[in-house]
């Protein structure tokens, strides 16, 4: 494999890493800490008589803190505009940020947040649920359109290259389990089209910015019938509409995708319009996330999301490829 990047700390390792982060609020001495998942990150729930919170365990070598510090002052610009996001809990010392050496060398970075109640959605719902997460990733690209950056602001970016080339952020989706080398050659032919293709639409203002870059149904939560958004790790610089693409992120070959996507772009434009040129870039951001993840999980095979998906999911990559070369309107679905 070309590169590793599931932090390779024991479940161990991150509970003891979590005690020493909660040292540093006094409300959380005591707490009950439970690991709820690992991907990028390790999230843990952290239960104190006075309340519930989030906590953060960052893996190495994937955001330093400034790009943490970036994703902070987004989350309170969105909140002061009321939209419902996790919020940082600031420590006896008034930072948010902990950083925690570890007894091998290194460091690992930190961040509680203040619980967000609310149920999650999966792709179980009525498609007609795509458009309240159309809806409210509308109304985030409204936000990050219209909100100055501070100076010092600095997140991941989401380009062609850094999204599915064998350098990129997730890894080379040429290691994927059961890939064969003889279906390379059709993820490499859909992929220099799809780089053709996002060369000449650009990364215009009007189309490319700061964006969730995760916001599927896991990352949405709805509460007395507000809608909560939730993970911002990844958000970084991208096109807009590739939160689209993410919207349907590892489920793009189930038989609803289609009607998921029209659902999506139906609650979007109540809040913001799409483009005719937009419109016909969906099927390239839609093959591109998915080649991407393809790379996800080949860098993340030891994750339970990974293993969860079975032994068809490289065969339904290629099978997708081959949708998006013969100009299929959406190449996703069965």
């Amino acid at each position: 494999m070309s590169i590793k990047q599931y932090d390779t700390l024991s479940n161990d390792a991150i509970l003891q890493l979590a005690h020493q982060a909660l040292q540093a609020y006094p409300a959380c001495l005591h707490a009950e800490v439970k690991l709820l998942c690992r991907s990028e990150n390790a999230t843990l729930s952290v239960s104190t008589p006075q309340g519930r919170y989030a906590l953060r365990i960052h893996r190495g070598d994937y955001h330093a803190k400034q790009d943490i510090e970036s994703e902070l002052h987004w989350l309170d610009a969105l909140q002061a505009a009321d939209i419902c996001v996790p919020m940082a809990v600031s420590d006896r010392q008034g930072n948010r940020i902990q950083t925690l050496p570890l007894a091998e060398g290194g460091e690992r970075y930190a961040v509680l947040f203040h619980w967000i109640e609310g149920d999650m959605l999966t792709d179980a719902v009525d498609p007609a649920a795509f458009r309240q997460l159309g809806r409210i990733t509308a109304q985030l690209h409204h936000h990050s359109r219209r909100w100055q950056k501070p100076q010092a602001f600095r997140r991941i970016v989401w380009d062609h290259h850094t999204m599915v080339s064998p350098t990129g952020h997730w890894g080379d989706w040429r290691d994927v389990a059961g890939l064969a080398q003889s279906q390379h050659a059709v993820v490499e032919e859909a992929l220099a089209h799809v780089g053709r293709e996002m060369a000449a639409f650009g990364q215009s203002p009007d189309r490319y910015g700061l964006i969730h870059a995760d916001l599927r149904l896991t990352n949405l939560l709805v509460h007395n019938g507000e809608t909560r958004v939730i993970d911002f790790d990844d958000c970084g610089m991208g096109w807009y509409l590739h939160d689209l693409a993410a919207a349907i992120s590892f489920i793009e070959h189930h038989p609803s995708a289609p009607q998921w996507v029209e659902n999506w772009l139906t609650g979007y434009e109540q809040i913001a319009h799409v483009s005719d040129e937009e419109l016909a870039m969906i099927p390239s951001m839609l093959i591109q996330r998915r080649i991407q993840l393809t790379a996800w999980v080949a860098s993340h095979s030891e994750t339970e999301m990974a293993r969860s998906l079975g032994s068809r999911w490289a065969g339904d990559t290629v099978r997708l490829c081959h949708r998006y070369l013969e100009g299929a309107s959406l190449p996703i679905g069965i």
